[in-house]
């Protein structure tokens, strides 16, 4: 079960972290709730602690005399953009002795689908071991090899259930039962606000590395928040753990759900190559689902997940969107060549997505929408990305139901009823984990 830090200890965290001051350099000075500092960003308006912000202000107590190894890359920096494994391996009162790399490394030099290796990191000088493509056991073979007691886990996530991290987050889990060691998670915001669910939810049938577990695919939660639902309500039935795992989180503070990653006051570091800024996070719980058809998801431009189109797309395609009225974005019609993935130097026209009211957004029904009204104008172009099953689109959308829908004809209004039912469902299981008020 989740240790009662992950509530209890957000006023005592606050309480004690004003006892810190030495640990300034790690982290930012304790603020009275509101006030703000140049060191909360441009904006302004944040000053939101990070999990680990707040392990270091509280003299790291959390993993104190433990052997730990850091499941993170380049998104787990402290205020003055250091990487905290750098941080952490300089301070005597932690005992870091190994870090762990997702897809893309841990550095971050890969691209989708790749990663580092294994080696000693030159700059912290700790072994970093390749979790990427690996089974749990194999992971739990590292953490003994690694000989550590606790694991932590800081990666900043995007909010959407294909986005891979979280899923290393669970495998890694699973190693920690497998391994009889402490897992911590050190919490962030989710950067596209998380005050509710959203989208398709998936179904055990469709499990891969984009969807282990059946959550929706918008989630409408931190890393930290997943952690207790994945222990509560996953871990105790997967065959391949141990039951569930000694998990404790070191929560944000001062975040509120509504916040988008701007109004937290922390540096945005892209958490993949293809997640340049926020407003590409905004977009993605949809948007990804073009790399599930014969469109360019706007990889090898400046705008992946923005840009959407394919050669065999002209302006009606922005035409009929605009006339869709859908809420919180406006299409511009946009041509472009992608220097990479598919259509590689090929004209592409399409549009380009400009979000207006983040707060009036669906990203997946504007997806939905904008994949329906592709095939009623395109309908000897449109296709999706494999012609057999597996389908990547049922993978995406964690069943094979959206797919059978827009096959059959259904408008946007209809495929979004579809999974209606099975997302209050999930709603009311995610209820139960979550730390933060609304």
């Amino acid at each position: 079960m989740v240790r009662p830090i992950q509530r209890r200890s957000l006023l005592r965290t606050a309480l004690t972290a004003a006892g810190a001051g030495a640990l300034a350099s790690a982290a930012p000075p304790a603020l009275a709730d509101g006030q703000a500092t140049a060191a909360t960003g441009p904006r302004g308006a944040g000053g939101v602690l990070t999990g680990f912000d707040n392990l270091a202000l509280d003299g790291y107590q959390l993993v104190s005399g433990q052997r730990v190894g850091l499941i993170s890359n380049p998104t787990g920096i402290v205020r003055d953009l250091r990487h905290e494994v750098d941080v952490m391996a300089a301070d005597h009162r932690v005992d870091l002795v190994a870090a762990f790399g997702p897809e893309h490394g841990f550095r971050g030099s890969a691209q989708a689908g790749g990663s580092e290796g294994t080696y000693v990191d030159p700059r912290a000088g700790v072994p970093v071991y390749d979790t990427y493509g690996k089974t749990p056991a194999q992971i739990a073979d590292f953490f003994r090899a690694a000989d550590v007691e606790t694991v932590m886990f800081d990666i900043q996530d995007v909010g959407a259930r294909f986005y891979t991290y979280i899923w290393t987050m669970y495998d890694c889990m699973v190693a920690a039962s497998l391994a009889g060691v402490r897992f911590v998670v050190l919490d962030r915001p989710n950067p596209i606000s998380a005050t509710a669910a959203y989208g398709p939810v998936m179904h055990p049938e469709y499990a891969s590395f984009v969807g282990r577990k059946p959550i929706s695919q918008q989630h409408g939660m931190t890393v930290g928040e997943l952690a207790g639902l994945f222990n509560g309500e996953f871990l105790p039935e997967d065959s391949d753990a141990n039951g569930a795992v000694d998990l404790a989180v070191s929560p944000v503070k001062r975040w509120q759900r509504s916040m988008y990653g701007e109004e937290t006051g922390q540096p945005w570091v892209m958490p993949s190559p293809n997640m340049p800024r926020i407003e590409t996070a905004v977009v993605y719980p949809g948007t990804c689902l073009f790399e599930a058809t014969n469109l360019s998801e706007g990889r090898g431009t400046t705008r992946p997940f923005e840009l959407i189109g394919a050669p065999y797309v002209d302006y009606h395609w922005a035409e009929a969107l605009d006339e869709r009225g859908l809420s919180g974005v406006a299409f511009r019609e946009a041509y472009f060549a992608p220097t990479t993935s598919k259509y590689v130097g090929q004209t592409c026209g399409g549009v380009q997505l400009h979000v207006g009211d983040r707060d009036e957004l669906d990203a997946i029904r504007t997806a939905i929408t904008m994949i329906v009204t592709a095939r009623d104008l395109y309908p000897g172009d449109f296709a999706w990305r494999e012609t057999t099953a597996p389908f990547w689109i049922d993978r995406l959308t964690g069943s094979d139901q959206v797919r059978r829908a827009i096959d059959g004809g259904a408008d946007p209004d209809e495929v979004v009823a579809g999974w209606q039912d099975e997302l209050a469902a999930f709603r009311a299981v995610r209820e139960r984990y979550l730390l933060y008020p609304a």
